[in-house]
């Protein structure tokens, strides 16, 4: 019997790489361990700590396979400091080239590590191991790497593809359900800005839970989606739509993370504010009417995420986080919005005081 269920092929030329579906993918992870071993390619981990926490016996087998470190959990982590000690942590174990590095995690271990991959000896093999739900359908495919700084989110790291993504189902199974909510908002978006037969499943089904049925299916079609963009436009380079339109929801969501404290939301938890606040921007330039805005919100209600600012955030602060972000161009601020449901583009720009009616109404303060 194979140990997956679906494989998602990202299509890079040389650099094409498979996504491993299924409720026992950890058995291919010890597979590949076992094959890269047999060639005298040594394994290093970089694991996040509340999954290492969460999942006792297969942290047992990864001790067994080379070393491990352990990464804080928690949106702090993704930080120059502790990506100086995962370098620290490579270069005492005498990782050199022929060595491959496995990053097993959600979001941030899987930013960070893959950094470290890109950067340390120039670049070494590594592989994505996601463990929580938005890693599976976003972070993990596409090959965005980096750390957050002060100014912002994600302002400091580059392009590097893994060899092959893993992802496990059963280790949903362990993960706190606020942050298996969290990884809808990124299945919401999908569905919200290409693939309208996915929005409208996920209205017609009750809730996802980690051992709902069509979840596997769910996430393979996140990541065929993902995997589309990502081929057509790798680095974000085309000038309009494009991998941009995977940010819908994300200049205000990243802003959000930003003024209100890296930590305060978790990262789906501002996407999915931030989507409705993408909604209302769209419905504000004409593009949908007020009954789709009314289900967006709906779907991100559905799953726990905020529809509202939780406290208030000075528009200033939201403001000038929004203008370090890496989506700014020539000074320009770009958003996503929606021409229609299951379908995103992106807006050559907006006037500062649309955006300081929409942050108001979602409980800013001047």
């Amino acid at each position: 019997m194979s140990w997956f269920e679906a494989s998602v092929e990202v299509e890079l030329g040389d650099r094409s790489y498979p996504i491993w579906i299924g409720e026992n993918v950890e058995e291919g992870i010890l597979q590949t361990t076992s094959d890269l071993l047999s060639e005298n390619r040594r394994c290093a981990f970089v694991v996040d700590a509340g999954f290492s926490s969460r999942q006792p016996s297969f942290m047992a087998y990864l001790q067994d396979l080379g070393p491990v470190f352990i990464l804080p959990a928690g949106e702090t982590s993704k930080s120059l400091a502790q990506l100086s000690s995962v370098y620290d942590f490579l270069a005492e174990n005498a990782i050199d080239r022929s060595c491959c590095l496995f990053v097993v995690g959600g979001g941030v271990a899987g930013d960070l590590g893959g950094f470290a991959a890109a950067s340390y000896l120039r670049g070494i093999d590594y592989y994505q191991v996601p463990t929580t739900l938005l890693s599976m359908v976003d972070s993990s495919v596409g090959g965005k790497t980096g750390i957050n700084i002060a100014a912002g989110k994600n302002l400091v790291g580059g392009f590097f593809q893994p060899r092959a993504v893993f992802s496990s189902t059963r280790f949903l199974t362990t993960l706190p359900e606020r942050d298996f909510n969290s990884g809808m908002a990124e299945v919401i978006k999908h569905g919200l800005l290409y693939d309208l037969p996915l929005f409208e499943m996920l209205e017609q089904l009750d809730q996802l839970h980690p051992g709902h049925p069509e979840l596997p299916g769910i996430i393979r079609r996140n990541c065929e989606i993902k995997a589309t963009v990502v081929g057509a436009d790798e680095r974000e380079q085309v000038a309009s739509d494009g991998r941009a339109l995977l940010n819908l929801g994300h200049t205000f969501g990243h802003a959000i993370e930003n003024a209100a404290g890296y930590g305060e939301y978790l990262h789906g938890e501002a996407i999915g504010l931030g989507l409705v606040m993408a909604a209302d921007l769209s419905e504000r330039l004409g593009n949908i009417q007020e009954q789709d805005v009314v289900r967006v919100r709906g779907m991100v209600r559905r799953y726990a995420l905020p529809d509202l600012l939780r406290q208030p955030i000075p528009i200033p602060d939201l403001v000038n986080a929004m203008r370090r972000d890496k989506k700014v161009t020539r000074g320009t601020l770009r958003f996503v919005g929606l021409q229609k449901l299951g379908q995103a583009y992106t807006i050559p720009e907006v006037e500062d005081k649309l955006i300081r009616e929409i942050l108001l109404g979602f409980g800013a303060v001047e």
